[in-house]
C-alpha cells in the first residue's frame, strides 16, 4: 500500500470504507466508525437504552450460531421486523423490550467494527446523535498526541462498490470538529479538513439536509422517515459505545 494514503504525517486522519479503516485505522490507537443511516445511529440508541452490540458481518450464514453462543438476541433484516422485533432500524429499538446482549450486523457499519475489533486499538461507534460525546471521551482518555482515525462507513452500490454516503461525511466531521473545538492539537490531514467543513456546512440545517440526501430520501421512500428523524437528534446522547472484546459498551463521556 502506498504510504502517502495512510496519512502518517496526521494524527488526525479520516477515509472511508473497510478498505480505509484498514489503511489508517488499523495503526490509530483510536479508530471511530460512523455509519449514520443506520448502525451507529441504532448503536447509540441500543447503549441509551442499556444493551451490549455485538457488530457482525452482513449476511453471514453463522450469525444466527454467532448470536446463540454469545447469548444474544440476532437483530432480523429491517424488512422482516415484525411487532417486538428488532432490526438495524433504531425505531425498533425503542419500540421493543430492551435484550441485555444484541447482534447487530450490517453490510458497513457493522462489517467494519467486526474487523477493527481484531485489532490492537479502540474502536468506537459513533454516530450525529452522540459525536461531541464521543470527542469528550477521547480527550479525557488520551493525550492530544494521539492518532485517531475516523471512518466514514459509506455505502455499496449494487455490485459491491463504496457508495461515499454523504451523511457519514457529516458524522465523521462533526466528531472531528468536536475534537478540535476541544483543544485536540494532534494535527488534521487534509481529509480530516474537508470532513469538518462539510459537516460546518450543514450543522444549522441538519435535519432538513439529512432528509434530502440520497440515503435519507431511500429510508424515506421505504417507509422508515421515523429512523433518519432518529438520525437527526444531534448530541442527543451523552453514551459513548467503546468495542471491548468484540462487544460494543457504553460509556460516559465524562
Amino acid at each position: 500500500m502506498n504510504r502517502e494514503h495512510l496519512q502518517r504525517d496526521y494524527g488526525l486522519r479520516f477515509d472511508w470504507g473497510l478498505a480505509g479503516a484498514t489503511a489508517v485505522g488499523t495503526v490509530a490507537v483510536v479508530a471511530v466508525v460512523v455509519d449514520v443511516l443506520s448502525f451507529t445511529t441504532t448503536l447509540t440508541v441500543a447503549v441509551d437504552a442499556g444493551i451490549d452490540v455485538l457488530p457482525y458481518r452482513w449476511n453471514a450464514g453463522s450469525a444466527e450460531r454467532y448470536a446463540r453462543e454469545s447469548d444474544a438476541v440476532l437483530a432480523v433484516g429491517r424488512s422482516r421486523a415484525t411487532n417486538g422485533q428488532i432490526s438495524l432500524s433504531p425505531n425498533t429499538i425503542r419500540r421493543s423490550t430492551a435484550p441485555r446482549r444484541l447482534v447487530l450486523p450490517s453490510p458497513n457499519g457493522s462489517s467494519i467494527c467486526f474487523e477493527l475489533g481484531a485489532g490492537a486499538g479502540v474502536c468506537v461507534g459513533a454516530s450525529l446523535r452522540n459525536a461531541t460525546a464521543v470527542a469528550g471521551w477521547i480527550t479525557r482518555h488520551y493525550p492530544p498526541t494521539t492518532v485517531v482515525a475516523v471512518i466514514a462507513a459509506g455505502e455499496k452500490w449494487p455490485g459491491g462498490e463504496l457508495r461515499p454516503a454523504i451523511e457519514d461525511l457529516w458524522g465523521a466531521g462533526a466528531v472531528m470538529s468536536a475534537l478540535t473545538a476541544a483543544g485536540w492539537d494532534a494535527g488534521a490531514s487534509p481529509e480530516a479538513l474537508m470532513a469538518i467543513a462539510a459537516w460546518r456546512a450543514v450543522a444549522d440545517t441538519l435535519p432538513q439536509s439529512l432528509a434530502a440526501c440520497a440515503s435519507g430520501r431511500e429510508l424515506r421512500a421505504a417507509g422508515y422517515p421515523e429512523d433518519v428523524a432518529i438520525a437527526a437528534e444531534v448530541d442527543r446522547s451523552t453514551a459513548v459505545p467503546v468495542l471491548e472484546d468484540r462487544v460494543f459498551r457504553g460509556r460516559k463521556a465524562g
